[in-house]
């Protein structure tokens, strides 16, 4: 027998179908985060995550570092889904990889920055480099370049314009006022002629253990504006994930940057 639908009995029919189809979205948005795995190089950036998945924890998100050896495996391994993410390079080297090998990855966003800087044991400034001084940089192409845009944002010498990353000291520079001279040598043995050169640029990773301290010892140092900043990399298809905005805030924490500065002493900077 037919029923006259009243009003009365059209809201409650209304509420029960909104209960109903808002339900699972309800259920949706508390769904928990699924675990990653993060693919790592060893060396200082393991203590570092391991603070990142203990912040991670806290806010509901389970990480597990999986440690590599060199420069390649992490790549392929996210590439084949073995691993989440990979926080281990720096944006020239991932572009170059994923122009090499086609990858289809994506940056989350920045960790940290292990910055080149100039020394010197014979002048105190850039500004002090004499007419006709020698500067003493990396021979391979990409630390050289490197060595040549922190010349160049420091106003010694003026690139040309359009200069890519690999930036060469015998076809780049469009101006050298001070006519510099440019020794080219294999990076490693950058600090065993500071005594020979007016200044030298070195990464930190041959600063370091040849005793010299990045902020203490340098006359100049790139900033973390610098476009060789590591990065965290996803796959392009999973960017979205909400595992992701949780990994990077528990990355750009204040416990993760202040270890940064007082474990590193400028040799390792917070790029957030």
């Amino acid at each position: 027998m037919y029923t006259p639908l009243t009003r009365r009995r059209a809201v409650r029919l209304s509420l029960g179908l909104l209960a109903t189809t808002a339900a699972p979205a309800a259920v949706l948005a508390q769904s928990p985060l699924k675990p990653i795995k993060v693919g790592l190089v060893a060396g200082p950036q393991t203590p570092v995550f391991e603070l990142v998945k203990a912040n991670a924890a806290r806010e509901g998100l389970q990480v597990q570092i999986v440690e590599f050896t060199d420069f390649v495996q992490p790549n392929e391994a996210l590439a084949a889904g073995d691993i989440d993410a990979n926080s281990f390079q720096h944006v020239p080297y991932l572009d170059q990889q994923i122009k090499d090998r086609g990858y289809k990855f994506t940056v989350i966003g920045p960790t940290l920055l292990a910055p080149v800087g100039v020394y010197s044991k014979k002048i105190k400034s850039l500004a002090e480099l004499p007419a006709g001084g020698k500067v003493a940089i990396p021979n391979d192409p990409s630390s050289g370049g490197r060595a040549l845009h922190l010349l160049h944002k420091e106003g010694v010498v003026k690139l040309r314009p359009g200069t890519g990353l690999l930036a060469s000291a015998m076809t780049d520079i469009a101006e050298n006022p001070r006519k510099i001279r440019f020794v080219e040598l294999p990076a490693p043995q950058l600090p065993r002629v500071l005594d020979d050169v007016d200044a030298a640029i070195i990464n930190t990773i041959i600063a370091v253990p040849a005793g010299l301290q990045p902020g203490r010892d340098t006359i100049a140092i790139e900033g973390i504006d610098s476009p060789y900043v590591n990065v965290i990399a996803v796959r392009t298809t999973d960017k979205n994930r909400p595992e992701f905005a949780k990994l990077l805030a528990a990355y750009h924490s204040p416990d993760v940057k202040k270890y940064l500065l007082d474990t590193f002493k400028g040799a390792v900077l917070p790029a957030w």
